[in-house]
């Protein structure tokens, strides 16, 4: 998620003193871990926390998991739910079939978007729209689905109100008036996925229109080389940057493209998808100590522009091997893999020249195990298996508090200091991933599932 957010086969033994490169080792619990013991520690980790926001921040937007307090997150002083529309789809995926339905009654009777305020379209949707439509296609509440359209309508008004179909970064949602322009990729270019299956559920194909003209504008103007700047205009159509990332203000428009070709079928989206991938690893890839990282660069010339990776990079490993980029996907996992050794908490930001936190801060972050369950999904690699255990178990010693997982305000002390949020998507993307890994669980089939950035569930659940 956006935050202000080459090639080598592996080759590598299941264990046994294998290395990944850059040094970083596979962890020897992948010989002998109990999975579906841990998948149900997920599962009871995961209840723990729900009861407690049910208790103190029923309805609000986040919990405070240290003091116990909540917080809003779109409109200050209209919580809309997101914990509970976030964490819908995982509490079905766990058959906690009675925590599922009170949050279900919730959002009948009690989430309304007539608020005369500003949100963010790209957090709406991805959290918001994509939250009801996988909880809709989990029970088939026509309710739900009814909720996530009459979202996608208000959010359709910063669409409409560009020249060239860019969507504004904030829409009133009352009056549709919206306000800043001055955007990026992953704030126009992450629509496809909601709003393509918004419009196979209602008929209704100007959803997915809309949002695939968005990225096809910026598409238009990639560089001689294959890259776009990540800062765009919605009333100008111009790029007003010249930085190319595949992290800050970029990383979901990649991850679109190559869910609408899994998703619907779209050979084109496909076609831009792996040709963006392969200018990435051509113009972008660089090594430094022998891992692979994906700086910054001038988006025409390749100039490393930056020394700066975020740990939201990490997604793309996964997306990297999804597209038939399996080497490279590994190489970068490694990069993060190394991280998650030497630091215990990846890093929110690293130098990639000396592999060294940038900050102390970090926020519960779930794209390295994002990448490790795409990488496994290919091949069912345990190593991959093994490496996310090691991350949820990371998680689980240093962001553990009195009424929830929370963020953590500095990763280099001993213990780890914490801070006091857990950020809505904890309950939709670690969790999930952890659980899916693990626990492989009955409702879904793995083979046709795909997720959302926001891992919300758009296909694959299993009838019964």
């Amino acid at each position: 998620m956006t935050q202000p957010r080459l090639h080598r086969r592996h080759a590598l033994a299941l264990m046994g003193g294998s290395v990944l490169a850059g040094g970083a080792s596979w962890p020897a619990a992948a010989r002998s871990e109990d999975w579906a013991a841990l998948g149900a520690d997920v599962k009871a980790e995961f209840k723990w926390a729900w009861d407690h926001y049910v208790a103190r921040a029923w309805g609000r937007d986040e919990i405070n998991p240290v003091s116990g307090t909540a917080k809003s997150f779109f409109i200050e002083g209209h919580d809309l739910g997101l914990s509970l529309v976030e964490a819908l789809d995982t509490l079905w995926l766990m058959e906690l079939d009675e925590e599922f339905q009170q949050g279900v009654e919730w959002v009948k009777s009690s989430l309304d978007f007539d608020i005369d305020g500003y949100s963010q379209v790209f957090e709406t949707n991805i959290r918001l729209v994509g939250g009801l439509l996988s909880a809709h296609l989990a029970c088939g509440d026509p309710v739900l689905l009814g909720k996530a359209k009459d979202l996608a309508d208000r959010l359709m008004k910063a669409f409409d109100a560009s020249p060239h179909g860019l969507p504004y970064r904030y829409v009133n949602l009352r009056t549709g008036a919206v306000r800043d322009p001055e955007t990026n990729l992953a704030e126009i270019g992450t629509y496809a996925t909601e709003f393509g299956v918004l419009g196979q559920l209602t008929g209704d194909d100007r959803y997915y229109a809309a949002a695939k003209r968005a990225m096809k504008h910026a598409l238009d103007r990639r560089s001689d080389i294959g890259l776009m700047a990540a800062n765009i205009h919605a009333g100008t159509g111009e790029f007003i940057s010249r930085n190319a990332s595949i992290d800050v203000y970029a990383d979901s428009f990649y991850e679109y493209l190559w869910d609408s070709w899994e998703l619907f079928g779209d050979a084109e989206m496909k076609g831009w998808a792996e040709e963006c991938l392969a200018a990435m690893i051509a113009h972008q890839g660089k090594r430094y100590d022998g891992r692979l990282w994906f700086p910054m660069v001038d988006y025409e010339t390749g100039a490393v522009t930056g020394a700066s990776q975020t740990v939201l990079g990490g997604y793309l490993a996964g997306l990297l091997g999804q597209a038939g980029f399996k080497g490279e996907g590994d190489d970068f996992l490694a990069s993060y893999t190394a991280m998650q050794e030497q630091y215990v908490i990846i890093p929110e930001s690293i130098n990639v020249t000396t592999a060294t936190p940038r900050g102390k801060r970090t926020g519960l972050r779930p794209e390295f195990a994002d990448a490790c369950l795409n990488l496994w999904r290919d091949d069912r690699d345990e190593r991959y298996r093994a490496l996310t255990a090691v991350h949820y178990r990371n998680m689980k010693e240093t962001s553990k508090a009195a009424y929830g997982y929370t963020s953590l305000a500095d990763i280099t002390t001993r213990p780890m200091t914490q801070g006091d949020n857990c950020p809505g998507y904890w309950w939709s993307e670690q969790m999930k991933y952890y659980f899916l890994m693990f626990a492989e669980p009955k409702r879904i089939d793995l083979n046709r599932l795909v997720l959302s950035t926001e891992a919300n569930v758009l296909r694959g659940f299993v009838a019964g």
